[in-house]
């Protein structure tokens, strides 16, 4: 079993909501050295089989399921990693 953690951001350029309101908030609360918030999901999938079968596998879960890949960008990365 290979756990494989599939990692998802924002573009540059595209605004992220939930992290401008968390900047906005912690500008609110005092927190004003804070120049930018970004958040990165991670998917975390436990394939069966080799590490290239699993890679291929979460990149295609990726890209049929996880990832607007208009507005987003992943990347695949193997525990240990």
């Amino acid at each position: 079993m290979v756990r494989i953690g599939v990692e998802i951001e924002y573009l540059p350029g595209v605004e992220d909501p939930e992290a401008l309101n968390i900047g906005k908030n912690l500008l609110i609360l005092g927190y004003d050295r804070v120049k930018q918030v970004s958040i990165r999901k991670t998917y975390m999938l436990d394939i069966s089989g080799s590490r290239e079968e699993a890679e291929k596998i979460a990149r295609n879960i990726a890209e049929k399921l996880l990832v607007n890949k208009i507005i987003q960008n992943y990347r695949i990365k193997t525990a240990g990693e």
